[in-house]
């Protein structure tokens, strides 16, 4: 497990300032670590510390969790405050949450399995692979079909399978060894690459997911393949792809034998209890001012009635069992531009004990936002452009006006943080963007602070004086 001081430093890769914030989340993670380490009476008494983050939005928020769901190795969800509804309206349930974090938990443990038996599955996967490029002769074997079941229809060969009566032919021994050495002469085509792009038959299990969707676009969250389970038989096609695409099938199907799924579903769920957490975006957006003779909105303090006791600890039902949410780590942000902080319910306030206040960017933080981070926006740009032989860069006097064009941009305009970077460096590089098409040689371009106040369109600057109107 990861320090806070790691967990600061891996996060300084990706996001600029903040410091509070990273602070925060850090010191959080580090206690779940702690808290395992603790007995089980103890562990009992210890609630998690949930961490609310508000500020402008652009500023990062986030892209802390995002990043934090690569960083950790916990059972890990974001979900979005305004696609939940209160409990007997159309729209998808808080319990809803829950059930993707327990989801990402069985994800996380499947792969770690996977990771164990890949090497074996990908020996068998190749026999299999060996066994249907190699087609039988008639003289070999002959298969004689009986009266099919009245109940395949039913079943679609899944559970209950028509009788065949198969005669095996003996083979002498110059049969033999002639399929040995065919066998091996395709094992080892197999290995070298050689065989990718021939074209094979194989049975794969039909996707029955999408019979859903109307549920979803009537605003139901209900998968029906979920409630029943493995009471349906898995429905088989054939189809006909490359030996590099039937691989990858064939291994899966390999490893999914070989891992006990429900060891896996038990782990998951053990895990997403002790080390779950999920990250609220834009609950700001389910917080309104509360007014006197007015009921309760639907949409928003209904919503935040639902969430309070997964927040203080319940027991939610999934198709996997009950899963406690009593030590599950909640961290909400919300920009809070329209509503404030003190406008949510007060048990619900009770429940996100940390605050953090994120800052607004200055012009110094979106010049490190254009170089300093590991993805920086002008190192993504020079690399699209480099597929056309284009060679990109930037000298400082150009950053400098790119991050106070971007300033002054979010100042006179709707403040929109970091994204304002998107919206100038698209502007800048439009033409350069359009003209180049790769059939020149390397050409290098360099971007000048002359360039910048050339390209940049100066009404872009002006003040919108009709928000100031009465």
């Amino acid at each position: 497990m990861l320090t806070p001081k790691e967990i600061i430093d891996a996060l300084d890769k990706y996001i600029i300032g903040q410091d509070e914030a990273k602070r925060a989340v850090a010191i959080a993670l580090r206690n779940r670590y702690r808290w395992g380490r603790l007995s089980d009476e103890m562990r009992e008494e210890i609630a998690p510390k949930n961490i609310i983050m508000v500020g402008p939005t652009g500023v990062g928020k986030t892209e802390i969790a995002r990043r934090l769901a690569k960083l950790v190795d916990a059972p890990f969800a974001k979900v979005e405050a305004t696609k939940f509804t209160e409990v007997g309206y159309v729209g998808r349930d808080v319990d809803s949450m829950i059930r993707d974090l327990i989801e990402a938990s069985i994800n996380l443990c499947k792969k770690r399995r996977e990771a164990a038996v890949k090497h074996v599955a990908e020996a068998a996967a190749e026999q299999r692979l060996c066994d249907l490029l190699m087609t039988p002769s008639n003289e070999q074997r002959t298969s004689k079909p009986m009266q099919n079941n009245p109940l395949q229809f039913l079943f679609d060969g899944a559970g209950v399978k028509p009788d065949t009566t198969e005669i095996a032919v003996s083979k002498s021994d110059e049969e033999r060894a002639a399929e040995n050495a065919k066998r091996s002469e395709i094992l080892s085509k197999l290995r070298d690459g050689r065989l990718e792009d021939t074209l094979i038959e194989i049975s794969v299990n039909q996707d029955m997911s999408s019979r859903d969707g109307g549920m979803l676009a009537i605003g139901i969250d209900f998968n029906l393949n979920e409630v029943l389970g493995d009471m349906l038989p898995k429905q088989k096609k054939l189809r006909k792809m490359s030996v590099k695409d039937a691989r990858r099938i064939i291994i899966q199907e390999e490893m999914d034998k070989l891992i006990d799924m429900d060891e896996v579903i038990r782990e998951a769920v053990e895990k997403a209890e002790q080390d779950g957490i999920i990250f609220i975006d834009e609950i700001d957006k389910i917080v309104g001012a509360r007014e006197v003779g007015h009921g309760p909105d639907v949409s928003r303090e209904g919503v935040q009635r639902d969430i309070l006791p997964l927040v203080e600890g319940c027991t939610v039902s999934t198709k996997y069992g009950g899963v406690k949410t009593d030590h599950i780590l909640f961290i909400a942000a919300g920009a809070f531009h329209v509503s404030k902080l003190s406008d949510m319910i007060p048990e619900l306030q009770g429940r996100f004990p940390i605050i953090v206040e994120l800052s607004a960017l200055t012009a110094g933080d979106f010049k490190q936002i254009l170089t300093k981070p590991k993805n920086s926006l002008t190192k993504q740009y020079a690399a699209l452009l480099s597929v056309d032989n284009i060679s990109l860069s930037f000298t400082d006097g150009a950053l400098d006006a790119i991050s106070e064009y971007a300033l002054m941009m979010n100042e006179t305009n709707e403040n929109i943080g970091a994204r304002r970077l998107h919206t100038i460096m698209e502007k800048l590089l439009e033409d350069i963007s359009f003209n180049a098409n790769g059939n020149h040689p390397q050409i290098e371009v360099v971007i000048d602070e002359k360039y910048v106040k050339e390209h940049i369109d100066s009404s872009a600057l002006k003040v919108d004086l009709q928000k100031f109107i009465i």
